[in-house]
């Protein structure tokens, strides 16, 4: 029976869309997963939406909809986000589906009948986006969010609390005697030493100012805060409630191996949750991995600054596996990582175009091109080959020591070593040189059957890492054989097999597209005389149409006052045409006319928002034609 091995990501909040930084959560808790299965483990991998709060319910209001029409479009976005990045969950769970809030609201009962949660009055200051709550000795700037930076509000309303007080003893010592339940170590210090020690608070639990959540069953004026709401889904997702703990995937799974998780909620996963559990009479997570942070260009994330990038621009250009490589390659077990397009794209070059790419493609080509695409048998060994052999056997130890303590970087710096070494030991060997000798042909199968060999091991460890492009290798090698448990011999290759066709796994990016995007990246400012150039008016929509075989584009007719334009716009997913008929929008009239699906479009619409558009709509009393200054 094989062993099990749960592993979860913080569930991405339904807030905005997600961005890069907000990404690598996923991508390495699916590296891991993904090692984990070839290591013989049955992985169990959770991952979900967190669909409750304040912010959801403002983000909701300004946008005219419900928060249930909220959540549903942005959950969507992150499903089709992990689509696109290979994430290879076995379950996606959203706060909102029936069968977590029953158990939530059975969760609080349970607690609220033993003593822990108990109502009060609440006087403190309160956090929009990071939906917590903050004591005076945690404010380090005057009204400013210690973990975001965002203006803190002050907030008194009558609440439930956890009586969080009630365990310091209990969560210090655990946290003290179990080292390894928080990783980084520097994570479990700053556990200890800046929110323990200087005591634990009870913990508002509950929210009568805020109506988009979970109602508590016998007092409908308060809903379930978020973060009792959410840290549940680990257990919800399996089946629990406290009047069901035998439910069979609860059974199966639980405890969780490892909760993978950004350093900014270690607290409200080592701290909160673990006492929760206790409360519950539930056994606690084995290990929470609360992984650094993915920086843009030295900064935090946040799409307020336009200081952010979005993986599917990245992936729909070059590929998930780039950015996953990248992603895990630059950050570090415990430190920051940074992304910038210059650096994607040295990385890309460097790695993937050239150190893998490069040494794939030139031995599948000298395959084809010595043996007619067949693997040689390596029947002339010389102590050159020994060198290669022992690297890669070795690096092998090396990669599995990295993965198993989830240090992903560490990994593929080992990969890295051999796939370095494989070049080299091409110039060594000179195969082109040793092709011009017949007698020398039992020594050439030899070089070429070690580089794919190589090849293999480097394939297999990749194989989390980088998915789509380990199977194409494996299709390129012409072989099935991809199991660690191969890897404990250097004879995987079978000599006589066919191998398949050469082709080009990373195209080399060319400096001035590097330089082009480096630009855009780097800096985005215009002059205000470039600005004057853009020619913004308002305009009276006179006629709108779907366009046939588009689900984004409307056609729209325009009056302009001194002239009649017409405009294709992609908000066909957020709009009828006769919401828009009779409105005054604001266009930018100067664009050079463009034709989108056989239709010519003469202006743009001004209309905000990414995932969630809405039209910029100027007030009835401003005239057709008149230019925004």
């Amino acid at each position: 029976m094989k062993e099990k091995f749960y592993i979860t990501t913080a569930i991405a909040y339904a807030s905005k869309r997600p961005h890069i930084g907000n990404d690598y959560d996923p991508v390495v808790a699916d590296a891991i997963a993904r090692f984990k299965r070839l290591a013989g483990y049955d992985v169990f991998f959770l991952t979900g939406t967190d669909e409750h709060g304040q912010k959801i319910e403002e983000e909701a209001a300004k946008q005219g909809i419900s928060p249930q029409e909220r959540v549903d479009r942005i959950s969507n976005y992150i499903i089709e986000n992990y689509k696109l990045l290979n994430i290879s969950y076995d379950k996606f769970i959203r706060t909102t589906y029936d069968y977590h809030e029953d158990a939530i609201r059975k969760i609080f009962a349970k607690l609220h009948e033993s003593g822990d949660i108990y109502k009060n009055e609440y006087e403190g200051m309160y956090c929009v986006p990071c939906e917590s709550f903050y004591t005076s000795s945690q404010v380090v700037e005057e009204d400013l969010c210690p973990q975001c930076s965002s203006k803190l509000s002050t907030s008194r309303e009558t609440a439930y609390f956890f009586r969080l007080s009630k365990y310091q003893k209990w969560i210090e010592e655990y946290i003290e005697e179990h080292e390894d339940f928080i990783i980084p170590e520097s994570r479990r210090k700053e556990m200890i030493n800046t929110f323990i020690k200087p005591g634990l608070q009870d913990l508002c639990v509950t929210r009568s100012t805020v109506k988009w959540g979970i109602p508590v069953d016998f007092d409908k004026n308060h809903v379930i805060y978020v973060w009792l709401d959410a840290l549940c889904n680990y257990i919800t997702a399996l089946g629990y409630t406290p009047d069901n703990e035998n439910a069979e995937l609860f059974k199966k799974y639980w405890p969780c191996d490892l909760h993978v998780i950004g350093k900014d909620i270690v607290r409200f996963h080592t701290i909160y949750w673990p006492i929760f559990l206790k409360a519950l009479g539930v056994e606690i997570p084995k290990q929470v991995f609360g992984h650094p942070w993915v920086l843009f260009g030295g900064e935090k994330m946040s799409k307020s600054t336009g200081n952010v990038a979005y993986s599917k621009e990245v992936v729909e250009k070059y590929g998930a596996d780039s950015l996953r490589y990248y992603l895990l390659r630059e950050t570090p077990f415990a430190n920051d990582g940074i992304f910038t397009y210059e650096n994607f794209f040295a990385c890309y070059n460097a790695d993937l175009a050239n150190t893998l790419g490069n040494l794939v493609n030139r031995t599948i080509v000298m395959t084809e091109k010595y043996f007619e695409g067949v693997v040689p048998q390596p029947t002339d060994a010389e102590s050159i080959d020994d060198d290669l052999k022992n690297t890669a056997l070795n690096t092998v130890h090396e990669y599995m020591k990295a993965m198993n303590s989830y240090k992903a970087s560490d990994a593929i710096e080992s990969i890295l070593t051999v796939l370095h070494r494989a070049n080299k030991y091409i110039d060594e060997t000179c195969p082109w040189l040793l092709a011009r000798d017949e007698s020398k042909k039992g020594r050439l199968g030899t070089v070429l059957y070690n580089l794919l060999e190589v090849i293999r091991f480097s394939a297999v460890m990749l194989s989390p890492i980088i998915p789509e492009t380990s199977e194409k290798i494996f299709t390129q090698l012409g072989t099935a054989i991809k199991s660690f448990e191969s890897l404990n011999s250097f004879d995987g290759m079978i000599g006589g097999n066919t191998t398949g066709r050469a082709e080009i796994l990373y195209a080399r990016i060319d400096e001035k597209q590097i330089d082009e995007k480096a630009l855009i990246s780097s800096d985005n400012n215009i002059t205000i005389d470039e600005f004057k150039k853009t020619d913004l008016r308002v305009a009276l929509v006179t006629e709108c149409d779907k366009i046939e075989k588009s689900s984004k584009l409307l056609k729209l007719q325009l009056d302009l006052g001194c002239e009649k334009r017409q405009v294709v716009a992609g908000i066909a997913k957020f709009y009828e045409p006769q919401d828009l008929i009779g409105k005054k929008v604001i266009i930018v009239a100067n664009l050079t006319p463009a034709t989108l699906r056989g239709i010519q479009s003469n202006g743009m619409i001004l209309a905000s928002g990414e995932d969630d558009v809405r039209v910029v709509f100027a007030n009835d009393e401003v005239e057709v034609g008149s230019k925004i200054t």
